[in-house]
């Protein structure tokens, strides 16, 4: 691929379209529509991911049962309730590159990661600094002030947050190395994403890792723009806890239930401290409501309550195209077609955009966040009156991803054409 010679026309980017070993997954999913009925060019997977055209079977049947069962349904149901979620174990270790005891679906992203980080975050008067980058995605830096301060620290000295050089966008990684490796004996934990929401770019999971742990630091992911989008091996590279959400490169629907990975090293470490709920409890006894909890070996141990059947259904059917397809040819497929866009955007030089995100492949998922200079949100307004979705984050980037699941290069083609247009009036 990297020696791939592309060509800017629409011809060439049919005939990749064609020629696309897995273009016929994008036929499992509903593609929006045009007022004049036409499909749009959906570029949003990042923010929401479409949905898989079983997943209103699979709801359906679920409310069958629980007209026909009721409270049977736990048991009976066509797929019991009480197991549901055992259902997506394999399929989700697969994707994270787990081993099935690592993985349990979930609650939703920011309430896994305040689980785990009362059982991984333990600070010390010698080592209770935190390390994010800078520009977290909110809600993660929400959480981790609040667990600062629940713990009785001030975020302005326990909070450490790394930041671009002067005059880049993307943080390198030797620089962090470098931090970690002089604040480390400080540091209780180190969250980074998998990739970050704004910029696009995607960290080094084994080199933040090793040096985590050779500074005694306990190492985590947020995974919510890394599930589904880029080919991890959470196991092999001994991150200690990982959470992510469902609802984007996963196409679990709005809202959809979240997922968590804790590293077997941890699973039988029935101390660790956690906040527990009944449905991380041993299965033999649950039903025998004693007082004392019992965790669940492994991720399973940190659930709280049964989850939300639905939810379980429509992500069920995503995650059974996700094993057809499998995650490696998926991901080598989004390296092809992400440089594919890439390269259209940049064979007319514009001052008056920028592509942040990483060019090196290793660097980056199926996201590209371009920098608008002037009339950005303009620029985004106008193509999705054409029917191209991408979105939109102030102050001034627009994100767009080709999702490998359902877009074409035929989509890439017809995005630049009509962004470069755009730019330029």
């Amino acid at each position: 691929m990297a020696n791939e010679t592309f060509e800017a026309t629409r011809s060439f980017a049919e005939k990749l379209s064609s020629n696309d070993p897995l273009a016929h997954y994008r036929d499992r999913f509903h593609i929006p529509k045009n007022p004049d009925g036409t499909a749009s060019v959906y570029l949003c997977g990042h923010s929401l991911g479409l949905q898989p055209r079983t997943a209103r079977a699979y709801i359906g049947q679920e409310m069958e049962d629980w007209e026909r069962l009721g409270v049977d349904g736990h048991f009976h149901a066509r797929n019991p309730w009480m197991p549901y979620h055992e259902l997506l174990t394999a399929s989700t270790a697969r994707l994270v590159g787990a081993q099935s005891d690592e993985v349990v679906v979930m609650n939703s992203l920011t309430v896994n990661l305040h689980l785990l980080m009362a059982s991984f975050y333990r600070p010390t008067p010698e080592r209770h600094k935190i390390m994010i980058e800078a520009n977290a995605f909110p809600s993660d830096r929400y959480a981790v002030v609040s667990q600062l301060k629940f713990h009785g620290y001030d975020p302005a000295n326990s909070l450490i947050e790394m930041s671009p050089r002067t005059g880049e966008s993307s943080i390198r990684i030797e620089d962090i190395e470098e931090r970690i490796n002089n604040e480390g004996k400080q540091i209780s934990l180190i969250l980074f994403p998998g990739v970050n929401y704004y910029s696009g770019q995607a960290f080094d999971f084994p080199r933040i890792t090793k040096a985590g742990h050779a500074n005694g630091c306990v190492v985590g992911f947020d995974l919510a723009h890394a599930a589904g989008n880029l080919f991890l091996k959470l196991h092999e590279w001994d991150v200690d806890f990982a959470v992510w959400c469902s609802y984007k490169y996963l196409n679990g629907g709005p809202g959809g239930i979240a997922g968590c990975f804790v590293n077997q090293r941890h699973a039988h470490e029935t101390t660790l401290p956690r906040f527990a709920g009944w449905w991380g409890h041993d299965k033999q006894s649950r039903f025998r409501m004693g007082p004392d909890f019992q965790p669940i070996p492994g991720a399973e141990g940190w659930q709280l309550s049964n989850p939300s059947i639905l939810s379980l259904a429509v992500l069920r059917a995503s995650m059974e195209i996700f094993d057809e397809a499998q995650i490696e040819r998926l991901s080598a497929k989004s390296e092809r077609l992400t440089a594919y866009l890439q390269f259209l955007l940049t064979q007319k030089l514009s001052d008056k955009f920028q592509i942040i995100t990483p060019a090196d492949p290793a660097q980056r998922g199926a996201q590209l966040s371009l920098r608008l200079k002037t009339n950005g949100r303009n620029v985004c307004d106008s193509l999705a009156k054409k029917g191209i979705i991408c979105d939109w984050r102030e102050p001034d980037i627009m994100r767009v991803a080709p999702v490998p699941l359902y877009n074409s290069f035929l989509d890439a083609y017809i995005f630049a054409e009509n962004f470069l247009s755009a730019v330029a009036s």
